[in-house]
């Protein structure tokens, strides 16, 4: 069964750092594209980066060059690198992995995890 399982979330100042992590079982990340999007308190999900099978990236508007996406196919996770965080980055963060392909932000996913806290407060 497919299972995506994300960790590394927490509280952080404005300005901080943190790097979520993703694994996934049940298949490849290496052969499917795969995206970070996250949820606000009283808003709607919101697309946040996604990267290919040939581990090519896209980022939201949003991001800035703060976040960085990656991958490790060994051993079948998925990152996301958060920098410079700020009070609207509070959001629950899910991995997730696509149908296709991410063209201009638009993801379609089949799975999704549980999710994982981040927190910036002053």
């Amino acid at each position: 069964a497919v299972q995506l399982v994300e960790s590394g979330g927490g509280l952080v100042q404005p300005g901080g750092s943190l790097r979520l992590s993703c694994k996934a079982s049940g298949f490849a990340v290496g052969y499917y594209s795969m995206s970070w999007v996250r949820q606000a308190p009283g808003k709607e999900l919101q697309w946040v980066s996604s990267i290919g099978a040939p581990s090519d990236s896209t980022y939201a508007d949003f991001v800035k060059g703060r976040f960085t996406i990656s991958k490790d196919n060994a051993e079948n996770t998925l990152f996301l690198q958060l920098n410079n965080l700020t009070t609207d980055d509070t959001a629950v963060y899910y991995c997730a992995r696509e149908r296709t392909p991410v063209l201009n932000g638009k993801w379609r996913a089949d799975y999704r995890g549980q999710g994982t806290q981040v927190t910036v407060f002053s």
